[in-house]
């Protein structure tokens, strides 16, 4: 079996997410954290769900438990990446950092960039729908930074809200699809750059590996060592996301299949309509560990 794992980002965090998921050690410590006795009614709060930290430190948990509960069923994956804040999970499940670092890690990846974000309060754009020299024009008179690159025709814009609201305003009369993400920071972009200079520092204190699988980072590079995956999930903070770069790499090592690990479908739906030759689905998708651990070994024989 050759397969590739994608952690999902932030955004798409939902109180039905995972429906299989049993109640383990990374589950009930994530909730203690939390402050929280059900996650799942927790997240049925829109205020609660979109707050920063608390998305971050329980997307990075339940990706981590949820792989935890599938590994055992599954051989390695011949790939893995993590889109924006999933690569902590992503870089876990390569062997690069502990489980238990990379949980605790969350809180104070979301405590930096909300420190950014309290003296330049910003936000995320996806825009789709036109020609990627329009899309660019738009972007830059609007004044804001491209933090996420999904395909020549799929964007997501980052920068202060005010910049967020009149982007979308030109989308939308450009006949563009228009969706304000469910974050309040200006993720990937040059006003994260004090929250990546202080996410730095705190990595240095971390234990980093080499990773065991072949991990891609959203620099678009591979992560060969513990140094340049160190530096890796720094520099994405306040640098694009070049989640096109990551498909094309993981395409390259030509899998057979991908699984999406976290809420929704986002990930697994940008796969398919990019490579509609390789199927790709969600954890969300499947009503337990089993029927993912099933479809994934369908395909070995392929």
């Amino acid at each position: 079996m050759s397969y590739a794992l994608l952690f999902s980002g932030q955004g798409t965090q939902h109180p039905a997410m995972l429906p299989w998921l049993a109640d383990d050690a990374i589950v009930r410590g994530m909730c203690v954290r939390l402050g929280v006795g059900d996650w799942r009614r927790a997240l049925a709060d829109p205020e609660w769900a979109e707050r920063n930290s608390n998305a971050q430190m329980l997307l990075t948990s339940l990706a981590l438990a949820a792989w935890g509960q599938l590994a055992p069923m599954v051989p390695p994956p011949a790939a893995v990446a993590g889109y924006s804040v999933g690569e902590l999970a992503a870089f876990s499940a390569a062997g690069v950092i502990d489980p238990g670092a990379a949980v605790a890690l969350a809180p104070q990846r979301a405590e930096a960039m909300d420190r950014c974000a309290a003296h330049a309060p910003g936000g995320l754009l996806a825009v789709s729908g036109l020609p990627e020299q329009r899309l660019e024009q738009l972007r830059t008179e609007a004044g804001l930074e491209l933090a996420i690159r999904n395909g020549n025709a799929s964007m997501v814009l980052g920068g202060p809200v005010a910049a967020l609201d009149e982007a979308e305003r030109m989308a939308l009369a450009a006949g563009a699809q228009c969706t304000r993400l469910r974050v309040n920071v200006a993720s990937h972009t040059p006003w994260m750059r004090e929250a990546a200079e202080s996410f730095f520092q705190t990595l240095a204190k971390v234990p980093f590996s080499a990773p065991r699988v072949v991990l891609f980072s959203n620099t678009g590079d591979r992560m060969r060592d513990a140094n340049s995956a160190r530096t890796a999930l720094t520099a994405q903070i306040a640098q694009t996301v070049r989640w096109d770069e990551c498909m094309e790499n993981i395409m390259a090592r030509q899998v057979r299949c991908v699984l999406e690990v976290g809420p929704g479908q986002a990930l697994a739906r940008m796969w398919n309509q990019r490579y509609p030759t390789v199927p790709a689905r969600a954890c969300d998708d499947f009503r337990s560990a089993a029927a993912i651990a099933a479809w994934l070994n369908s395909h070995s024989d392929r």
